[in-house]
């Protein structure tokens, strides 16, 4: 997926810490859609396109960042509140016994904007090492029914709905 660049969008991104030309950055910025789970004002989760497993989540800081040690030290901890919050509504929502959260930087990173993982986890679900098989929701139906019951389990994760004005 490459995004084009020019347009209202872009200018409006430019002057907000993000990238025009980066699909995480237009996603935050609206420019492009997502399976949202979460958007406030410290980063957007939305479903993974390609999955590991249904519920697969990707959450974003807002602005463009690239690597973890990027990220300025004082926005650790808010994003890593909702990373939290999301890995337990994820298990929740999918039914799993657990949750993989992971963090690419540079190597194994598909796109260069700081972006952590969340994935549900199950016993002999058949996830081993670092090899990971890519899945894909049935349509687009599916994928709206996963990022629904993720953020309705993110309402009731420690009042995450109250804490981040959703």
């Amino acid at each position: 997926m490459t995004p084009q660049a020019g347009g209202a969008a872009d200018s409006e991104q430019v002057g907000h810490g993000a990238d025009p030309t980066c699909v995480f950055c237009r996603i935050v910025t609206g420019a492009d859609p997502a399976h949202e789970v979460l958007r406030d004002d410290v980063s957007v989760a939305f479903l993974d396109t390609r999955p590991l497993f249904p519920g697969h989540t990707l959450v974003v800081p807002r602005p463009h960042v690239v690597t973890l040690p990027d990220l300025p030290s004082s926005a650790v901890a808010p994003l890593f509140e909702r990373v939290q919050a999301l890995a337990a509504a994820v298990r929740d929502a999918t039914g799993a016994q657990g949750s993989f959260v992971a963090v690419n930087n540079t190597v194994s990173q598909s796109v260069p904007h700081l972006h952590v993982h969340v994935v549900p986890r199950t016993k002999g679900d058949g996830l081993r090492g670092f090899f990971w098989p890519r899945t894909h929701y049935d349509d687009d139906a599916h994928a709206t029914a996963v990022a629904t019951a993720i953020r309705h389990a993110l309402d009731s994760v420690k009042g995450s709905a109250d804490r981040w004005g959703r």
